[in-house]
């Protein structure tokens, strides 16, 4: 298989630049440097494409490192016979058509100068300084990394440590690895298929992750074609048997850009063919495919309300299909992506689908983190500044930065590769809310323990639970797109969580400090298992005299068990079987049931203070201990336990009953304060269970 025929973009791609002859540049390379106020032939593509984006950069550096690069490569080839400078070269052409600035360019034609050659890492931070060193030091540790099946859980935690938290390191692999793939013709089908599957188990999401749209669909294509060649020829006969379906999308193009043009919306419309993967992916999806479903429209516009302006004409003027509708532009996706997507219908069925973004969106929506210079710098003073402020750096803190940070959390690569190829391999994301106005980008399906350990960290340990949309929520509550959520923190911070939250953790912060907490913590996990059990009991003491009394002498008094009554309730009383006056607190549901029996009421009063028992109710979430806190709680207000019960768990809440004995009614609102104190504990009431009349 040629490089050629491994290249499945060549068919389908953008217009502009043409595709570089390596051969060509291969022949220049050799040449050796030109003039020395003329840069070398062979790097002027280079010089080209980052004018293009950087009208005022110093192209001095740019040569310096040619020259450097060239000479330490000279007599060097690659397997594909060209002169090994062209791979530096190429690499670093497809970064300066992305944006990238100039100091990523050195390092990019510097790479693989301190790996295969005589030239030292000193000598390259004495010639371009410390910036540049450290870029290139970080791409010979990433090639240092073996991918082989049996290190691959070590691989990442390697690149990991190896890319530091500058992102310029990853976007110089990443366009290493595309050139790489771009001539993998001429390595052996089971090399080439190893390495496929390494690009798209690994660098293909992390190119997603980071936002580089440019290279991840040309990588989708070319692992497309190696690793899945039926399906991949199938894809191409399609594509070409449908060479006209461009000519439907670009008279729907011109009708769109005749709306906006009326509406007065300056606007560029262009048509973007899909490429390889996706258009075998809308094929599974709508099966036979139109004309318009080869490709989409691209609207790009000045601002951004002209982007809402745009997708109102288009709404009125054609029939949209509501289901399509997605505002990435409200809620940016984790990797910066801004785009407003829209499909719009004809009389015939025909569908075509539009995306509408701002031309600024558009540099950061292909090139990603690429397209930010260098995010690391405090913006320049002058007319740029106000744009460099609109942009983010999503890896500081952001994905990148927490990725360091799980890999040293991880107890062991296997839990830190099995979270993170669950992390890679989520497609949907949602975003939710935080009261103060801020918002958490999750995984979709996450739920409140990802939300809290987003949020928090490792302090999310003391997490007893959630407000979702203002209501108490479970941790394991299942979290929507647009949710509200405020997750709740005990003050015991030497609290920490149960097995069961890795049940329903579902991003790799949260469950890499979960297992890292229960692997340090092995005997601090007592929480009450999730399997049903028969309650538990303990019953101690002797129960206290009432002090109700009734105008009947030689009556027996008893509280009813069902509300507990103490002082000063109202409460009323009804006779029983043996002579006894049962009393109840007015509200109490036997009441009714009482007196709908014909039972007579029985006035009842309280004789001052005497020892009572009252039957109190704690509604918490799961955690280790709490048993334990709550007893003390207790007996620190001065109240002995009668009884307690303590249900089974469901979905992480947990009711505790517990039959009190207190010297004095008046300390009743004291304890249940008290109760309602204690971390996890989110309510505490009288007992109101059903009695049965006798």
């Amino acid at each position: 298989m040629s490089a050629e025929a491994t290249n499945p973009s060549a068919t389908g791609r953008r217009r502009g630049r043409p595709r570089i002859d390596l051969r060509r540049l291969g022949r220049a390379a050799l040449l050796g440097p030109t003039g020395r106020d003329r840069l070398p032939d062979a790097i002027g593509h280079v010089a080209d494409a980052h004018r293009a984006h950087h009208p005022e950069a110093d192209l001095a550096v740019l040569r310096r490192a040619y020259e450097l690069a060239e000479s330490s490569h000279r007599g060097q080839f690659r397997k594909s016979g060209e002169p090994y400078i062209t791979h530096p070269l190429a690499v670093t052409l497809i970064l300066a058509e992305l944006g990238a600035e100039t100091t990523t360019l050195t390092a990019s034609l510097l790479h693989d100068t301190v790996e295969d050659t005589e030239v030292t890492l000193e000598e390259v931070r004495e010639q371009f300084g410390e910036e540049v060193a450290y870029l290139v030091d970080g791409v010979t540790k990433l090639e240092k990394v073996d991918y082989g099946a049996a290190a691959e859980p070590e691989t990442f935690r390697k690149m990991l440590v190896a890319t530091g938290d500058d992102v310029r390191v990853m976007s110089i692999k990443l366009a290493d690895r595309l050139h790489n793939m771009r001539t993998l013709g001429v390595m052996r089908p089971e090399k080439q298929a190893r390495i496929a599957r390494v690009t798209r188990d690994v660098l293909i999401p992390l190119a997603e992750r980071l936002g580089v749209q440019a290279l991840k669909t040309e990588l989708e294509d070319l692992v497309f074609a190696i690793l899945h060649p039926a399906e991949y020829e199938r894809t191409r006969a399609l594509i070409a048997g449908n060479a006209t379906a461009g000519d439907a999308l670009a008279t729907v193009a011109g009708d769109v850009h005749a709306v906006l043009r009326e509406a007065g919306i300056p606007a560029e419309v262009l048509v973007r063919p899909r490429h390889f993967v996706s258009v075998h992916r809308i094929s599974l999806k709508r099966g036979e495919l139109r004309g318009t479903d080869f490709g989409r429209l691209l609207v790009l516009v000045g601002e951004d309300a002209d982007c809402y302006a745009a997708l109102g004409e288009l709404h009125t003027c054609f029939t949209p299909v509501v289901s399509e509708f997605k505002d990435f532009i409200a809620a940016p996706k984790f990797n910066l992506y801004q785009s407003l997507h829209t499909a719009v219908a004809f009389p015939d069925g025909a569908v075509a689908e539009v995306l509408i973004r701002t031309h600024r969106m558009h540099r950061v929506a292909e090139a990603g983190v690429v397209a930010l210079g260098n995010p690391y710098a405090a913006p320049a003073d002058g007319p740029d500044t106000a744009d460099d402020e609109e942009r983010a750096d999503p890896t500081r803190p952001g994905w990148l930065s927490r990725l360091l940070d799980w890999q040293r959390s991880a107890s062991d690569p296997d839990t830190f590769w099995t979270s993170l190829r669950a992390d890679l391999a989520q497609d949907g994301e949602i975003t939710v809310f935080l009261p103060d106005g801020g918002t958490l980008a999750l995984p979709a399906g996450a739920t409140c323990v990802d939300a809290a350990y987003e949020q928090y960290g490792t302090a999310a340990h003391a997490c007893v639970g959630a407000r979702v949309n203002g209501r108490l929520a479970t941790l394991g509550t299942v979290l929507r797109d647009g949710d509200t959520v405020q997750p709740l923190l005990a003050e015991d911070t030497g609290s920490g969580p149960s097995p069961d939250w890795l049940e329903h953790a579902r991003t790799p912060a949260a469950r890499i400090a979960i297992d890292h907490w229960l692997s340090t913590h092995p005997h601090d996990t007592g929480a009450p298992a999730a399997d049903p059990r028969p309650p538990a009991s303990v019953v101690t003491g002797r129960r206290p005299t009432a002090n109700a009394v009734v105008d009947a002498p030689h009556t027996g008094v008893r509280l009813a068990g069902c509300c507990t009554p103490v002082p000063p309730d109202t409460v009323i009383g009804f006779a029983v079987r043996g002579g006894i006056v049962t009393v109840h607190r007015a509200e109490c549901p036997a009441v009714p049931r009482m007196e709908s029996l014909g039972r007579q009421p029985v006035t009842v009063r309280w004789s001052g203070a005497a020892p009572c028992r009252v039957t109190l109710v704690a509604e918490s979430f799961d955690r280790p201990r709490l048993l334990a806190d709550l007893t003390e709680a207790i007996a620190t207000a001065g109240a002995a336990i009668a009884s307690a019960t303590v249900e089974p768990p469901s979905e992480q809440r947990v009711r505790h009953t517990y039959t009190l004995g207190l010297a004095d009614a008046s300390g009743l609102p004291a304890l249940m304060r008290a109760m309602r104190d204690v971390p996890g504990v989110y309510d505490v009431s009288r007992a109101q269970s059903p009695a049965s009349a006798r």
